[in-house]
């Protein structure tokens, strides 16, 4: 270790420099050989303590912090002091030869608070180390430079309405930037300059809490607090800063629902259906969102069962609507109670409850235009099956509510009777049959009646009318079905040969009560046993009947017991076949004879086989044919240009050009004098022939032949076509404008045409015509 033993320290009028000696001055002296006493000389390296430089300083020239010496420096100039690290040479600069340390600019310590520099001892010739270089540290002083700021400002915080004192509401924070380690400059204290008496403010932790109670959000829902942070613990001379706290009261139900006024009242139309709105009723509730959401409900019994009112989407409004059908007839208004409750209740503020209002409500019905009220909602008639047409089958009545007195008229709507089976009385109501009714073919007959008022047609009604038809015994029992059954001729007398039931179409005389009866006496070939429920077993009689080749025929009586009995007569067929031991049937009499005869089954299913197959090739040459023919007429309907049109009908002739004579169309004044002899028709055959011009002598020219033959064609009137051609240019006489055709009419001479006849002179029949074509006359000179 080199031995540097002082920094020289300096205090300069309060800008000065601490420091102490790194060794005692007694101890360099010592070492050197000086007298004195004798001391020990101790090496260390240079202890520092930290130099001080006051921020902001402005001063006109470079102030000096502080002096670096060392114990080679013998004032011969040889030692230069050298300083490095931060800001040396710059913000900081050193004397070489004294080893005066000088800030040359003014500091801020909100910028750099401290200054780490390195300090050295070397030979002005050689620059060789005179010393070790030792490290020591410039503090910047703080000053209160800086006001405290807000930098989460400006803020909003929400509290309840209602709220205790003392109730927190938001922590505002505040920073300064000076030294808080020295001094008061960084020391803050809250205070409010603008929200008393409603707020305060800790002047410590600058926490917002409320001041007063019970601050109403109906009353003011908003208020603006300043807050004011000021260091130097708050004393005079601090500097200062502010920012604003937006305090929003936050609803809560401290306010029960209340009805403006007293008394509703609401009109509806009688005719009004089920779940018409009748009116709207609110409650005011100066709460917000579900603090104000009420609940309706009708308190009165009559009114309950009439309306019902619910509350709306908002859970604002009340709405009343109808709950059941309203009869102005029966009852003109409705008086009831409404009450509106808050659907939520904080229990803290029971106390200003109760959270409910009533009001009282009054629904006045209106009357309307209604149609004809039926006596029943529905009616069921019955009417006897086979009744003459104009039986009496009931009566349908009718009335206006609004004028009892007003005439109905009734009809039946004709899809619902389609066959006119029944027939209304306009005006009383009464149905009758229009035609005899069959209950076995239709039991019930569904009318709708429509009954409408002669005053005003609009107002109209209908009913359903149904109409069952009574049965009558008209049915006489028969057969469930054909019955052909078989007995083997082995069979034991008194064998179940068949079970035969019976059906009865009528209701009275159903299929249980008929009785069965066969053939009676010793030479029957069956016998028939009624049991009593609707059937009868066919049995085999005690004497077998003798075999035969046709089936037996055995009539069956039935009859039933209605009112009156109706009786009939089946037939049951019974063949006697030859049976296989195990019952089954072999073969029957029909079959044994055609095998005596020489055919056999498969000889008669052969003959069948082949007459199928001879009419399916008949049947289907038939239809190839006229496949064909509808061809051959499609492509002709088709190919129009193929077709030839053969008209018939020649006409009257000369009979029907005389029906009508042409000549009355023609102008006589205009027409040519007539030839002498008789006219001369081009319309109809001459009877002289024109006598053909003779062939030219001379050798035939084909071109020249041609040529004079149709000449002759021309002009020879006896070849046909016999046309006529006529000129109608008249429109015949008596008529005091003449002709309105210039086919006939002439011209003066030159062919310039004379004056106009006014149209004015035709008559009133022209007088249109002459308004608009009439030549108007220039006024005279």
């Amino acid at each position: 270790m080199w031995g540097l033993v002082r920094l020289l320290l300096t205090w300069l009028g309060g800008w000065g420099c601490m420091g102490h000696l790194a060794a005692p001055a007694q101890a360099w002296a010592g070492s050197r050989g000086h007298p004195g006493p004798a001391l020990l000389r101790t090496r260390r390296s240079w202890v520092w303590n930290q130099f001080f430089v006051i921020e902001e300083y402005a001063g006109p020239e470079p102030v000096l912090i502080g002096k670096l010496h060392s114990d080679v420096d013998r004032g011969e100039g040889r030692t230069k002091y050298l300083l490095t690290g931060e800001g040396a040479g710059t913000v900081f600069v050193i004397d070489e030869a004294t080893g005066n340390i000088h800030v040359t600019k003014s500091l801020d310590r909100e910028e750099k608070a401290q200054y780490v520099l390195l300090a050295q001892a070397v030979d002005r010739a050689s620059n060789r180390p005179l010393e070790p270089p030792s490290e020591f540290i410039i503090k910047v002083q703080d000053i209160n430079d800086n006001p405290p700021i807000f930098p989460l400002g400006p803020y909003h915080a929400t509290v309840p309405e209602m709220s205790n004192v003392g109730t927190s509401v938001i922590q505002v924070t505040a920073h300064d930037a000076d030294d808080p380690s020295y001094g008061n400059s960084a020391k803050l204290v809250y205070t409010v300059l603008d929200g008393l008496p409603f707020f305060s403010v800790d002047p410590q932790t600058g926490v917002v809490r409320t001041a007063i109670p019970n601050m109403d959000r109906e009353t003011q829902e908003e208020f603006l607090v300043v807050i004011q942070a000021k260091d130097m613990g708050g004393h005079m001379g601090g500097l200062s800063g502010s920012t604003t706290v937006t305090v929003t009261l936050s609803d809560v139900n401290d306010n029960p629902p209340k009805f403006p006024q007293s008394l509703y009242q609401f009109s509806v139309v009688e005719t009004a259906g089920p779940g018409t709105l009748v009116g709207r009723l609110r409650a005011q509730d100066p709460d917000l969102g579900d603090n104000a959401l009420m609940a309706y409900s009708i308190l009165d019994g009559e009114g309950s069962e009439a309306f019902s009112i619910s509350t709306d989407s908002q859970g604002q409004d009340g709405l009343l609507t109808v709950r059941k059908p309203l009869d102005f007839e029966s009852r003109h208004s409705y008086s009831f109670r409404v009450e509106a409750t808050n659907t939520l209740i904080d229990p803290a503020y029971l106390r200003r409850g109760p959270f409910k209002d009533v009001a009282s409500v009054r629904v006045v019905v209106q009357d309307a235009p209604e149609p004809p009220a039926f006596t029943q909602a529905a009616y069921y008639l019955t009417v006897p099956e086979n009744k003459a047409p104009g039986t009496l089958v009931g009566q349908i009545s009718a009335a206006d509510l609004d004028s009892p007195a007003s005439p109905i008229r009734y009809s039946i709507l004709p899809h619902s009777d389609p066959e006119r089976c029944f027939s209304i009385q306009p005006e009383e109501g009464t149905i009758h049959t229009a035609a005899p009714l069959d209950r076995e073919a239709r039991v019930w007959h569904n009318l709708t009646v429509l009954a409408t008022e002669l005053d005003s047609s609009a107002q109209a009604s209908r009913v359903q009318v149904a109409i069952q038809t009574l049965d009558e015994n008209d049915n006489a029992p028969q057969l469930a079905e054909p019955y052909d059954t078989f007995v083997c001729d082995s069979a034991a007398p008194g064998q179940l040969i068949q079970v035969i039931r019976a059906l009865d179409r009528d209701e009275a005389g159903n299929s249980s009560h008929v009785s069965f009866q066969g053939p009676l006496g010793p030479d029957a070939n069956f016998t028939v046993r009624d049991n009593q429920d609707g059937s009868a077993n066919l049995l085999l009689p005690s004497r077998p009947a003798p075999p035969r080749q046709a089936p037996y025929l055995v009539p069956i009586e039935l009859w039933d017991w209605g009112q009156p009995a109706l009786r009939s007569t089946a037939t049951v067929t019974v063949s006697v076949c030859r049976c296989q031991p195990d019952g089954s049937v072999a073969s029957c009499w029909p079959e044994a004879h055609l095998s005596a005869a020489g055919l056999s089954t498969g000889a008669l299913l052969a003959i069948v086989t082949c007459v199928g197959a001879l009419l399916a090739l008949v049947v289907l040459f038939v239809a190839l044919r006229r496949q064909k023919q509808e061809a051959l007429m499609v492509l002709e309907e088709e190919d129009v240009r193929e077709n030839i049109i053969t008209y018939d009908d020649e006409g009257g002739g000369e009979e029907d050009t005389e029906a009508f004579d042409i000549t009355a169309l023609q102008n006589p004044d205009g027409a040519a004098p007539p030839a002498p002899g008789p006219p001369a028709r081009r319309d109809v055959l001459p009877r002289s022939r024109v006598p053909r011009q003779p062939r030219p002598p001379g050798p035939a020219d084909v071109a020249q032949l041609l040529a004079l033959r149709l000449r002759e064609a021309d002009e020879d009137p006896s070849v046909p076509p016999y046309d006529s051609v006529q000129v109608y240019g008249y429109e015949g006489r008596g008529s005091s404008c003449g002709s309105l055709s210039s086919l006939g009419s002439g011209s003066e001479a030159g062919g310039i045409p004379g004056p106009a006849e006014p149209l004015d002179d035709w008559g009133p029949l022209f007088r249109t015509l002459a308004e608009l074509y009439g030549a108007k006359e220039p006024p005279a000179p």
